[in-house]
């Protein structure tokens, strides 16, 4: 399973961002494969390796690892999540520390003669499906979007009705029993489908066989000794950025203080928000993001911060009141967030209609004429290595009648508990979306087999419209809505996750039941972690949610405004907004269909309008950021390209994971009460003046 599958409003952006990598890696190892013939086959390396039962692929030492890093990883998702949304691709990471942390113990035994089970690939994707399974509940759970815009903060942003019909406050008690009753739905409603997908359909799924092939090179010898070098770079470049974390920590004594307030390119650039921030989370995220992505926000952040915005603001008193705070959305703000949503709404309502196409076309040539339009091989001879995956992926079954009780017997405690949590969301409600949700996670799961995107948060935004506009205003809609989304996006994300993990589980001879336990023990524990790191933040971290705060958590607001907007209407809109929304929606569809077009060879100059969208309520700065992790890498790329492909990842995550984790001392710090020493700030010569007469004085 990948991180991009699960998914909340940035899944699009994520799924741009790995497809290419992974159908490219795909498609390079079946080229590899063909020219190798049978005799240099994956399978035939592994020919003399006993397979271990589904049982002892599923050991302690590797719940153990996987419930540490899985802690590590949803600490580093939730800083992503609450800052800008986009979360990158931590499979490598995930899959890369799993195998250190187990080889290295198992070496210790080995050497001492107490080794009772060697550690294989099967454990080794257990061990990853299981830690991305955990921190993905960080993303999926809502916490930086549905589930956190109901709280008064994000109701108070919104200008809407704060009363108590209307918002809902995060606690953990509720949030952990929400997300337990709703996560495990996607499990059970595509299990009985995995053949078909996976034997007779042929599914690609990239980014599952991607992982497939980065576990099974770990464990050849040459694998083994390039992963170690690999977790060394890691090791090296995490080191560095906690240190520098904990060293800007000293300089952010209050508001607008440190390194992050550092006006590189100038006072006026940085009031319009164009400044290098010294992240070093979001260069190692510019250095795995693919360039377009990197390129597509900073076009986004010229065209809004550079010309949009202060364009509109010099029509203050006219389009809008003059005299409405920065952050009213019947001001400037209005313009920034409503805009957005219409490209975002625009790029995922076409990216819905394009896979949905695919996926109906895929469906109707499969059961005419039993090919596939999908990349696989043509021959209907199959290969040893397929042989030998079919033989062992269909020895290993889950019984269908486990997978019905499952679905019918968590949907009926779902109706029952989740009304008592969220009164506006009636058990009727529920019981709808649970009636079209299988499929819909169907569309998905074969969906995201053909082009490696995962539309969970496309039918969520379908349930907020729906569901909220069925509750109504009076009825507290906003609600209805925001919960009915989290109810709809849980199940048809785990249903795709799922589906990547049997690919991934097919092609490193893990059994599909190892794979369903794995996800299922991850989703628990993610379950549990994923509320506990948000409630750390939101207690240690006192504005979280507020515009220009450190986790401004802005999705949170696009989608409380997006169950507004389904509730009701357009009316509360500054003057024009209306009109500029429809020219973004109909200029994010129309930049989508000339991409579709001029061809892969022109298309991969073309920005995308889902990531440009994303800086048009936050500023630039962290798409500056990433520009210069991008700039790392193309640097490094022309000077050595074997070794930059080979440590890249690892160097990036290095610098993710370090400063991800800071946030976990640091948190303890404010909640502790002890503040840093330093406030580093910067004025203009005319205050300094001022400032300085001041003391004087």
């Amino acid at each position: 399973m990948t991180m991009e599958n699960r998914s909340a409003d940035s899944d699009l952006i994520n799924r741009e961002a790995h497809m290419e990598e992974a159908r490219d890696v795909v498609a390079e190892q079946e080229e590899e494969t063909k020219e190798r013939g049978a005799v240099g086959s994956i399978e035939k390396i592994f020919e003399n390796t006993k397979v271990p039962s589904w049982k002892d692929q599923l050991t302690l030492r590797a719940f153990v690892v996987s419930l540490v890093l899985g802690v590590l990883f949803s600490f580093i998702v939730m800083k992503l999540n609450l800052t800008t949304g986009i979360i990158p691709s931590l499979n490598v990471s995930a899959g890369l520390l799993g195998f250190f942390f187990v080889k290295t113990y198992t070496k210790i035994l080995e050497k001492a003669g107490l080794l009772k089970q060697p550690f294989t690939r099967q454990e080794n994707t257990v061990i990853q499906t299981c830690v991305v399974a955990t921190s993905g509940i960080a993303f999926s759970g809502g916490f930086g979007s549905y589930l956190f815009g109901m709280s008064k903060t994000i109701a108070e942003q919104s200008n809407d009705n704060t009363s108590s019909h209307n918002v809902k406050n995060p606690e953990l008690g509720w949030m952990i029993g929400f997300l337990v009753v709703v996560s495990f739905l996607g499990l059970f409603s595509v299990v009985p489908l995995r053949k078909i997908m996976i034997i007779k359909f042929k599914l690609t799924y990239p980014s599952g066989t991607a992982t497939a092939h980065l576990i099974n090179s770990f464990h050849t010898p040459q694998g083994a000794k390039l992963a170690k070098k690999q977790v060394k770079a890691l090791g090296k470049f995490f080191s560095f950025s906690f240190l520098w974390g904990f060293f800007q920590w000293f300089f952010t004594a209050g508001e607008d203080c440190g390194f992050i307030q550092f006006p590189t390119f100038g006072l006026k650039a940085h009031e319009n928000r164009f400044y290098f921030d010294f992240s070093a989370t979001y260069v190692g995220v510019g250095m795995i993001c693919p360039y377009i992505i990197n390129i597509s926000l900073l076009v986004g952040a010229i065209l809004s911060w550079g010309l949009m915005w202060p364009l509109i603001d010099a029509r203050k008193g006219d389009w809008f009141p003059a005299d409405v705070s920065s952050s009213s959305l019947h001001g400037l703000q209005g313009y920034r967030v409503f805009i957005a949503i219409a490209m975002i709404l625009g790029d995922g309502l076409y990216n819905f209609l394009k896979v949905l196409n695919q996926t109906i076309r895929g469906l109707i040539k499969e059961f005419q004429d039993h090919s596939s339009e999908l990349p696989v091989a043509k021959d209907q001879i199959l290969s040893y290595d397929d042989q030998r995956r079919t033989h062992l992926f269909l020895k290993d079954q889950i019984p269908t009648w486990i997978a019905l009780c499952g679905y019918f017997g968590i949907a009926i405690i779902s109706m029952v508990t989740v009304p008592h949590i969220f009164p506006q969301l009636k058990w009727y409600y529920i019981l709808v979306i649970y009636i079209f949700a299988p499929v819909l996670a169907f569309c998905n799961a074969y969906g995201c087999g053909l082009t490696d995107w995962s539309l969970a948060s496309t039918y969520g935004k379908l349930a907020i419209f729906t569901i909220g506009a069925w509750a109504g205003a009076e009825h507290g809609g906003v609600i209805a809505g925001l919960a009915a989304c989290g109810v709809m996006m849980n199940i048809v994300s785990t249903a795709s996750d799922l589906m990547q993990d049997f690919k991934t589980g097919y092609m490193t001879l893990a059994s599909p039941k190892s794979m369903f336990v794995s996800q299922a023990i991850g989703t628990a524990m993610g379950c549990v972690i994923s509320p506990s790191v948000f409630y750390i933040f939101l207690k240690a971290f006192k504005n979280l949610g507020q515009p220009g705060s450190e986790y401004p958590a802005p999705y949170a607001l696009v989608y409380r405004n997006m169950a507004i907007l389904g509730v009701e209407g357009f009316d509360a809109l500054p003057k024009n907004c209306l009109t500029l929304c429809y020219v973004f929606f109909a200029g994010a569809i129309l930049i989508n269909i000339i991409k579709e077009l001029v061809g892969k060879k022109w298309s991969r100059f073309i920005p995308l309008p889902m990531a440009m969208a994303i800086p048009f309520y936050l500023g630039s700065y962290f798409a500056i950021d990433m520009c210069v992790g991008s700039l790392i890498l193309f640097v490094w790329q022309k000077l050595d390209r074997i070794k930059a492909d080979a440590f890249g990842p690892a160097v990036a995550s290095g610098l993710i994971c370090g400063d991800g984790i800071w946030t976990l001392p640091s948190s303890i710090l404010a909640l502790c009460g002890i503040k840093p020493p330093i406030c580093m700030k910067f004025l203009s010569r005319k205050n300094n003046g001022r400032v300085d007469a001041l003391l004087a004085s």
